[in-house]
C-alpha cells in the first residue's frame, strides 16, 4: 500500500538532525518496508495530485494552530474533507484538530495550559483495529484542544485534562489521536529541553521529563494505527 503522509511541521532545528522528521519518525514506527511512503509537505505549499494518489493518508503534527492565518491550512481542509470516507485518514496532534475542524469541531488554545510528558488516556470500547479497551500511556505535547467533536465522530479515548483525545469516524474512515506515538522518548525529551526556560518552567520541563521514566504505549498504538490503515 501507497502512505501518503500530510508534512505540516518540523521538529525545531537544533534537534532535527538527530531525530528526523515528523515523516521518517512513522516510518521507523511503522517500520521502513511496511509501506511504500510518499511525503508531501504541506506546509511549503505542496499537494497531492489527488485524493487517489494514495491509499492511505496520515496528517502529522504541527507547531501551527490550526485556526491560524497559513495559507496552506485551508488548502489542507478541503483535500481531507474530499477524502473523508475514500481513502483511510489518521490524524495525529495537529493532525487531530485539523481533521476535527475541517469536519465541523472546534478546536482552541486550551486554557489547561500545555499537555506534556507520557499522557494516560482512557479508552472507551475496543475497536476492531485495536487489541483491547485497556488504558494507554504514549507522549504528548500540545496547548491546543479539540473542543468540541464534528457530527458523526465518537468519542474513544481522552482524559480529564483532554477529553476529546481520540476520534473515530467510523464508516467515514477516519480516526485520530492528540498524542503522539511516532515520538520516540528520547526526542519527546529533548524536545522539551528546546523549550525549557523559554515556552516551559523548569517544573514543567522537570516533570515532563521525568514521566519518560514509565513504559509507553507507542507500539502498541502504532500497531493499531496499522491495523486501521490497512483494514478500514
Amino acid at each position: 500500500m501507497k502512505l501518503g503522509i500530510l508534512e505540516t511541521g518540523a521538529p525545531p532545528e537544533e534537534i532535527r538532525g538527530r531525530y528526523g522528521s515528523y515523516p521518517s519518525m512513522f516510518r521507523r514506527l511503522f517500520g521502513e518496508s511496511a509501506y511504500e511512503y510518499a511525503v508531501y509537505d504541506v506546509a511549503a505549499g505542496e499537494s497531492p495530485s489527488g485524493v487517489d494518489a494514495c491509499g492511505a493518508w496520515l496528517v502529522t503534527g504541527s507547531s501551527a494552530g490550526t485556526y491560524d492565518p497559513e495559507p496552506w491550512i485551508a488548502p489542507l481542509e478541503d483535500f481531507l474533507r474530499a477524502a473523508k470516507g475514500q481513502a483511510p485518514l489518521v490524524g495525529i496532534c495537529f493532525g487531530h484538530q485539523i481533521m476535527a475542524q475541517a469536519f465541523g469541531g472546534k478546536v482552541i488554545k486550551s486554557p489547561n495550559g500545555w499537555g506534556l510528558g507520557l499522557q494516560r488516556y482512557r479508552l472507551g470500547a475496543a475497536r476492531g483495529w485495536m487489541d483491547s479497551p485497556e488504558p494507554i500511556a504514549v507522549p504528548g505535547s500540545h496547548q491546543d484542544q479539540v473542543v468540541e467533536a464534528p457530527p458523526g465522530a465518537q468519542v474513544i479515548g481522552g482524559n480529564d485534562f483532554c477529553p476529546i483525545g481520540m476520534l473515530d469516524y467510523g464508516e467515514d474512515r477516519a480516526v485520530s489521536l492528540q498524542l503522539h506515538p511516532e515520538f520516540e522518548p528520547d526526542y519527546a525529551k529533548a524536545l522539551i529541553e528546546t523549550r525549557r526556560g523559554v515556552r516551559l518552567t523548569e517544573e514543567e520541563a522537570d516533570r515532563a521529563v521525568m514521566s519518560y521514566e514509565q513504559p509507553d504505549d507507542r507500539l502498541r498504538v502504532g500497531a493499531w494505527l496499522q491495523r486501521f490503515i490497512e483494514t478500514a
